[in-house]
């Protein structure tokens, strides 16, 4: 019989991950049971991977965003009806955007919950136009399920993307972003590189971003033409 060496940054990679379960239950992001049902067939050494069911998983997916818009919005949603986009390879993030969910109102409400800046005094409903937007009525995208924007996308500017036929993310995409990984984990995103929220412009044509530095969620702006390797789109199918 092998005995396997584990070694300390893989008791510290364990460690963190149950950390990061432990907020999650507290937070009432995953439920109970399942957790203790799946630790206990790690346990007794079964395997815990279940046949695939993406339709549940839809499912619960539409369900996680109508307790978070009731949770932290205090809006009751019926998604039931939404039209959710064909789910592609690699784009496992739901994101739902209910219906009034504009730039300034999603901007206000990470206020509310964590330490924000943003270059400008002025109105984002005044000065932000999106490529989509929930004015009218909510609609879904999906993202890649990553803290840090797309390696992929890295030294492509917003007028690149667009040459390129590559649909980006939103301002209001990536604050709701934002809102539901602080919600699921305590932590923000882009703690190493900058959403360049190709989605979406300023009134004077240049492009909103978004990332976390110095211990606050910060909104800025780069010129169409900008590119650099931290620097990053997040890629939508929508």
């Amino acid at each position: 019989m092998t005995t396997q060496v584990v070694t300390d940054e893989q008791y510290g990679k364990v460690a963190k991950r149950m950390h990061e379960l432990q907020e999650r239950l507290a937070k009432g992001a995953v439920e109970f049971q399942p957790v203790m049902d799946g630790l206990q067939q790690l346990i007794e050494g079964k395997s815990v991977v279940e046949a695939p069911n993406p339709e549940k998983k839809l499912a619960d997916m539409i369900a996680d965003w109508q307790i978070f818009y009731r949770e932290v919005f205090g809006q009751e949603v019926d998604f039931s009806g939404l039209k959710i986009p064909e789910r592609r390879k690699g784009f496992d993030r739901l994101i739902i955007l209910a219906q009034g969910m504009t730039p300034q109102r999603l901007y206000d409400k990470c206020k509310q919950l964590f330490p924000t800046w943003k270059w400008t005094e002025k109105d984002l409903d005044e000065i932000v136009t999106s490529d989509r937007t929930a004015k009218d009525g909510a609609y879904a995208i999906w993202v890649r399920d990553r803290v840090e924007a797309d390696k992929e996308l890295k030294n492509l500017s917003a007028n690149a993307l667009k040459e390129k036929k590559i649909n980006g993310i939103t301002l209001e995409e990536r604050f709701v972003y934002e809102l539901t990984y602080f919600r699921e984990c305590g932590r923000h995103l882009d703690g190493q590189n900058v959403t360049l929220c190709s989605g979406s412009r300023y009134s004077d044509g240049d492009v909103p971003s978004v990332g976390f530095y110095t211990d606050k969620v910060y909104v800025d702006y780069y010129n169409p033409d900008d590119a650099n390797a931290g620097l990053r789109s997040r890629a939508v199918s929508c």
